[in-house]
């Protein structure tokens, strides 16, 4: 059986009794971290234009807009507008070693969207967000981290075809069916890291992942109507692999499938700006917290971590909040003079401090050469330098929210109450338990009502 053929059987067979519980309650943080996230990210302007989108266009559905409390939408609607709302302010999972994935701002948004509209339980959405998972890591991961050294935004590339597998599990698709709509969701594939490099542009980045969860649900409903794709589209010829990454390892695909969980390797982040400054920002943090030291009294930082940092995200004159966000440099200059949990630090104000946009100059990304042995490496090493002369050095190779060093529910209970603080106190605990108790669900639209 080909891989193609091995990933959408599993992802049309796959049951809840056979997923373990440690599986689904990692599912159920995402989940939580994702309707967070899009609860935040509901009043941002970029997110008002993808809302005002799927109302115009998409009305009459059945499917919300999260945290929007306005008007129902068809579901392709929706999965676009909550995919954008979930990565409007990067706050978003991703994984670890990184694959270029994202498994809240795609899976979530499309499993919610037509799990709505069936009136599908939340067992039954579970089982279609693991299968989403499963399959979409596995893709990310074959491409062996190369496809954004071709220029290409990964999530946007690998998130049709997670969205496809939990939006065609939901809608009952066989295993050939399954196939056809990986067949068709490949060529929905799309994303270019052009902002990465002009700096500015950052919106758009935001709709990479609203467009993935939109075409997973379009691939998925169309296979279920009969329409076609080819049936080898990850490994065959001028296929998924071939032309979105250089070298790709296809064992990848289908290895420990059933038995070892991608799940399990979900990332969620403490702060809103890029997965790769996570780590740098918690070496600063811990330093402070033992070298008790004030922001003026920096002279520089020089932060080693991988290729990637230094390639794609050395911004040190970022022209808008949003890549500000993508700026290691810039992240880490705001951590010393801002609370970095608090998304509402990444404001204009902070954006324009000449404090933080000096400190940001004066922070020097180099390349560690042992990471280049490690695929998919986070981790980093920050030397910072005071003006006394004293240096301080900390090592992160496994932030907190990693796999290795995973968010208790507590700390995740901590980020979404933060999120969704303009939200009423009673209603985002009553939403937090019903996720919690996501598999008891019947209706998983009575949890959105």
């Amino acid at each position: 059986m080909s891989p193609t053929k091995t990933l959408a059987t599993y992802a049309a067979n796959l049951s809840y009794d056979e997923i373990p519980t440690s599986v689904t309650e990692r599912m159920i943080d995402c989940v939580l971290d994702s309707l967070g996230a899009a609860i935040y990210g509901v009043s941002l302007p970029w997110s008002r234009t993808l809302i005002g989108y799927a109302r115009r266009y998409g009305g009459g559905g059945k499917s919300s807009i999260l945290g929007a409390n306005e008007k129902k939408v068809q579901a392709p609607f929706a999965a676009l507008a909550n995919g954008g709302l979930i990565h409007s302010f990067e706050l978003d999972n991703v994984r670890q070693p990184g694959a270029g994935v994202h498994a809240g701002a795609t899976l979530v948004p499309a499993g919610f969207a037509v799990a709505e509209e069936l009136g599908a339980s939340g067992a039954k959405l579970l089982t279609a967000l693991v299968a989403g998972c499963e399959v979409m890591f596995r893709i990310g991961h074959a491409c062996r981290e190369t496809s954004e050294k071709l220029g290409f935004h990964a999530p946007g590339l690998t998130g049709p075809l997670g969205a496809a597998a939990t939006a065609g599990h939901l809608l009952g698709l066989n295993a050939d069916q399954m196939v056809h709509a990986f067949g068709i969701a490949a060529s929905l594939a799309s994303g270019i890291l052009a902002f990465a490099k002009s700096a500015t542009g950052g919106m758009v980045k935001r709709l990479h992942l609203g467009r993935a969860a939109e075409g997973g649900v379009l691939a998925a409903t169309l296979a279920r109507n009969g329409f076609s794709g080819p049936e080898s589209v990850l490994e065959g010829e001028f296929g998924f692999l071939q032309v979105f990454s250089r070298e790709p390892d296809l064992a990848r695909l289908t290895r420990a499938l059933g038995e070892e969980y991608e799940v399990m390797k979900i990332c969620m982040k403490r702060f809103p700006c890029h997965i790769t400054a996570q780590a740098p920002i918690q070496a600063v943090q811990e330093l402070r917290a033992e070298h008790p030291f004030a922001a003026e009294e920096v002279a520089d930082i020089t932060i080693a971590g991988a290729e990637k940092m230094i390639t794609h995200h050395n911004i040190v004159e970022p022209k808008d909040v949003m890549m500000a966000q993508y700026s290691v440099p810039f992240s880490v200059a705001l951590s010393l003079w801002r609370d970095p949990k608090d998304p509402r630090a990444f404001s204009d104000e902070s954006f324009a401090d000449p404090a933080i946009l000096s400190l940001c100059r004066k922070i020097r990304l180099v390349v560690d050469e042992t990471s280049r042995k490690l695929e998919g490496y986070l981790g980093a090493r920050v030397t910072i330098r005071l003006r006394s002369g004293q240096e301080l050095t900390r090592e992160v190779k496994s932030f907190k929210g990693s796999p290795a060093d995973p968010l208790s529910r507590t700390e995740v209970a901590e980020k979404f109450f933060t999120l969704t603080a303009a939200m009423d106190r009673e209603a985002a605990q009553t939403l937090f338990r019903r996720v919690e108790r996501l598999a008891e669900e019947k209706n998983v639209g009575a949890i959105l009502t």
